[in-house]
């Protein structure tokens, strides 16, 4: 309802005015949340790609170098096995590492499709078929082990990353990748990244 003036001019009511600044307040209050949300997001983001600035631990595979093609036996189209994974001893302080595999080229978004944490920092390679001691975490298929490459279609990278760092993490087992990235901010101290390739032969 509108207050009549001497001029004729109608102003908003005491109440309206009232409304409308506490829509201003909730609008800014969830600006900040936003704005909170993609900062931490952010920091999350940047654990997913190679810091130049960290030792890199040299991580390789017998099976398949580096951006060729991952064989099929380790795919979804095969045996559906882990690869052998080798790499460098990590720098001194190291109390365990972690292991993310996944595709950034999922039609969905990147897809994860193997986490595993809490490695004893001593372990230095993991052979094919084989699960690293230490705890999982779920995969996108919904489960606590590796899911192989099984891409809908044309040729996606999967990218393998392994982090030292300077505690466990403790975490229970069957948490995200988000999760476990969340734990480990500030606590990397190397890295090392294999991307191998794989398309289905339809």
């Amino acid at each position: 309802m509108a207050i009549e003036t001497g001029f004729n001019r109608p102003l908003p009511a005491f109440s309206s005015l009232m409304l409308s600044r506490r829509q201003t307040l909730k609008f800014f209050a969830l600006t900040g949340l936003m704005l909170t949300a993609c900062e931490a997001s952010g920091d999350r983001a940047t654990l997913d790609t190679v810091d130049e600035t960290l030792p890199d631990m040299n991580l390789t595979s017998t099976a398949f170098t580096a951006n060729t093609a991952i064989p099929q036996k380790y795919t979804c189209d095969g045996q559906d096995l882990s690869p052998p994974l080798n790499w460098e001893a990590p720098p001194e302080g190291t109390q365990s590492l972690a292991l993310i595999v996944d595709d950034p080229d999922a039609p969905i978004g990147t897809f994860v499709h193997w986490v595993v944490f809490d490695i004893p920092s001593d372990t230095r390679q993991i052979a094919e078929g084989r699960a690293p001691n230490g705890r999982f975490g779920k995969n996108d298929f919904g489960k606590q082990k590796y899911g192989g490459p099984c891409p809908p279609g044309g040729t996606h990278r999967y990218f393998f990353k392994l982090y030292a760092l300077d505690t466990t993490l403790g975490l229970e087992a069957g948490v995200t990748k988000a999760k476990v990235l969340e734990a480990m901010e500030g606590h990397v101290l190397a890295q090392g990244e294999l991307v191998g390739i794989y398309s289905r032969q339809r």
